[in-house]
């Protein structure tokens, strides 16, 4: 029996191994994110600080991300992931030592997950930049999502395991289990064989940043998924940075609450990873962009309004589902669209949009929560979203052709 297109990655060998490594270290990953943010919660019950706690993983990307995608295109990208993956697990090794002393200062533990933050920041664009390196240019849209879905298949069993094992080992264990899972993607990453990267003729990091940056901007597919980028990033993105606190504070949940609302999140980002390649390939980038970024706002206020933890459970599915629809096409544009040699610093030029973006609208979103409530905050963003993407469509009606025709490069 032929596989759906959408699995067709899973055929190539390096591919498939480099998935199976990042989803056991994404499961580790989910089960610190959700333990950080039950203990912030619990130690302060503030918006303010569970934001402060989820925004430092992203704030370092628009600090360092450029700086990564510089380095990706000019550093042996096996060289760079192994290197940022050890830092990463050193910092998950500090958090388990907190929670093994019963240290919670919020933070001591904002500036661990900072740090943390910073070496993901150089290392991300490193990963989707070897991604076109890995599987031929048809089956991209797809490994694209595949990689989208299997960090959201970790975010549905990371936090149902996150909270078995904080309700019965505390938050130490939790911790531990994300130091060790690092070791999947060294194990997976260190027989891997990589194109070497070009020579950059003695041109400074900065001259390389500036021209990743420039290329970005001038591409016209590229132009118009970073403007509607910032949109999704600023309003509808904060939502995942709160879901502990509407969990535990809004909805008067449990700590298991808080690993439901994750999980349901995750389930329909899965989803709709899964169905992404195909959606691509019958309908076209555009269209479906477009398409998921109309229907996030309607369920953003489906989400505000859900008056228990089943019914925010069934929203915050749907809202994983549209949500991850526009993330994945933003990055799949930017990998169809870049050659090889500027390929990490577009991607970079993408990571600091989310990084600089998500932040911001988390603290803004925190600070109003704070004052008007997190249901009337979460709704408001929603309908703000949708009159952003009405006026632009209004007063700028052809911004999104040039996502039409994708100007395919050779890796």
């Amino acid at each position: 029996m032929p596989l759906p297109r959408s699995l067709y990655p899973f055929r190539h060998r390096a591919y498939a191994l480099l998935w199976t490594g990042a989803f056991a270290s994404n499961i580790g990953t989910w089960m610190e994110a959700v333990a950080v943010g039950i203990l912030i919660t619990e130690a302060t019950h503030s918006t303010v600080w569970v934001g402060l706690a989820a925004a430092a993983g992203f704030v370092p990307t628009s600090i360092f991300g450029p700086v990564g995608g510089a380095l990706a295109d000019r550093i042996p990208r096996r060289t760079i992931i192994l290197a940022t993956t050890t830092v990463q697990m050193v910092f998950a090794g500090l958090l388990t030592c907190l929670a093994i002393l019963h240290e919670t200062r919020p933070g001591l533990v904002v500036a661990i997950m900072f740090g943390s933050g910073c070496a993901a920041a150089i290392g991300f664009p490193t990963y989707m930049s070897i991604l076109p390196d890995l599987v031929p240019v048809e089956d991209l849209p797809a490994a694209v999502a595949l990689s989208s879905a299997q960090w959201n298949l970790g975010r549905v069993i990371g936090p149902a395991i996150a909270g078995i094992v904080i309700t019965t080992g505390g938050y130490a264990w939790a911790f531990g289990i994300n130091t060790l899972s690092f070791l999947a993607v060294i194990a997976v990453v260190l027989p891997l064989t990589l194109p070497a990267p070009l020579p950059h003729g003695g041109e400074s990091i900065r001259q390389s940043i500036r021209d990743g940056f420039r290329f970005a901007r001038r591409e016209p597919g590229i132009r118009a998924a970073i403007v509607l980028m910032v949109i999704n990033s600023l309003l509808a993105a904060p939502f995942i940075g709160l879901v502990a606190y509407m969990a535990l504070d809004v909805l008067n949940g449990s700590k298991g609450s808080a690993s439901i609302l994750v999980t349901a999140q995750g389930v329909g980002a899965v989803l709709m990873a899964f169905s992404l390649g195909n959606l691509v390939h019958k309908f076209g980038i555009r269209r479906l962009l477009l398409f998921v970024l109309g229907a996030l706002p309607v369920a953003l206020v489906l989400y505000a309004s859900a008056p228990t933890i089943p019914t925010s459970a069934l929203a915050i599915m749907i809202v994983g589902f549209f949500y991850l629809g526009a993330l994945s096409s933003f990055t799949t544009i930017a990998q169809l669209r870049a050659p090889s040699h500027l390929r990490g610093r577009t991607l970079s030029a993408m990571t600091l949009i989310l990084g600089t973006m998500y932040p911001l609208g988390l603290l803004i979103q925190g600070v109003v929560a704070n004052a008007i409530g997190l249901r009337a905050t979460t709704a408001g963003a929603g309908v703000l979203m949708a009159l952003s993407l009405v006026g632009m469509r209004i007063f700028w009606p052809g911004f999104a052709d040039a996502l039409d025709e994708p100007a395919v490069h050779a890796p």
